[in-house]
């Protein structure tokens, strides 16, 4: 039996797991940060909390005899993808990333592309404007930096403490969204522009859709740079490379 590591916090981690769940050949633990209060649900045995680091992990790939590590964490953890990189490195274990492509701008789209939330928030200018914000908990605080904007901040998780601004609404909710729930979110609250990361995949693009369509600009961050590992774009594609890396090798008489 073969164990598999998948550093996961994405649908495409749930549903590879679910995939591989009722394999007899595979011993598969999905590993999830922790920042979540009420993950979804998983098909397989979990693993919370973050490893301590490139050294942390490299033990625990040890510890547990790990044969294959499976990097399909957000394509924004950047940190916890060297540190997977340089892990997987150290100790002889196999590595494969699973990242969805980005988003591809298109005819109608408005889009003003930034490289850190810092950028992000400059890019909404000294003039007061309502303000869509989707990019995480953890990077909700800087927009404190300019409160003279009135924001409607969606998060899976409440977001706490609330962000110091005299205007913001809160939305806690977990997708996937529609084009047509965003746009009559996003008309509901009078959004003029909207502050997103270029995740990919179709759970989240509603708003982006929903932004195309009623002429509001998009202040789009952009990825970080990731290491150069061997990679894939689904799960389905993930699921043929483990078969080919772990099938027996023939041996000539």
């Amino acid at each position: 039996m073969r164990h598999i590591l998948i550093l996961g916090g994405t649908a495409e981690a749930r549903q590879l797991a679910g995939r591989l769940s009722h394999r007899h050949d595979l011993a598969i633990t999905l590993s999830l940060a922790g920042r979540t209060a009420a993950p979804a649900e998983q098909p397989v045995p979990v693993r919370t909390g973050g490893f301590g680091g490139a050294d942390g992990l490299a033990a625990y790939l040890e510890a547990q005899k790990i044969d294959v590590l499976i990097d399909a964490t957000h394509p924004y953890a950047a940190v916890m993808s060297a540190h997977a990189a340089e892990a997987a490195s150290r100790g002889n274990v196999r590595l494969l990333a699973l990242r969805r492509q980005p988003w591809a701008g298109v005819a109608g789209d408005r889009w003003m592309e930034v490289d850190t939330i810092d950028d992000a928030v400059l890019a909404l200018g000294p003039a007061p404007r309502h303000a869509f914000l989707t990019v995480g908990r953890r990077d909700i605080v800087a927009f404190a930096a300019a409160p003279q904007h009135s924001y409607l901040i969606r998060s899976v998780d409440p977001i706490d403490p609330p962000l110091r601004v005299p205007h913001a609404t809160y939305v806690t909710a977990r997708g996937p969204f529609s084009e047509a729930d965003d746009r009559e979110l996003m008309t509901k609250h009078q959004i003029e522009v909207v502050v997103a990361k270029n995740s990919g995949g179709d759970a989240t693009y509603g708003k982006i859709a929903a932004a195309r369509s009623l002429g509001i600009g998009v202040v789009m961050l952009r990825r970080p740079a990731l290491p150069a590992v061997t990679t894939v774009e689904t799960v389905q594609d993930t699921v043929a490379w483990l078969d080919h890396e772990l099938a027996p090798t023939e041996r000539g008489v």
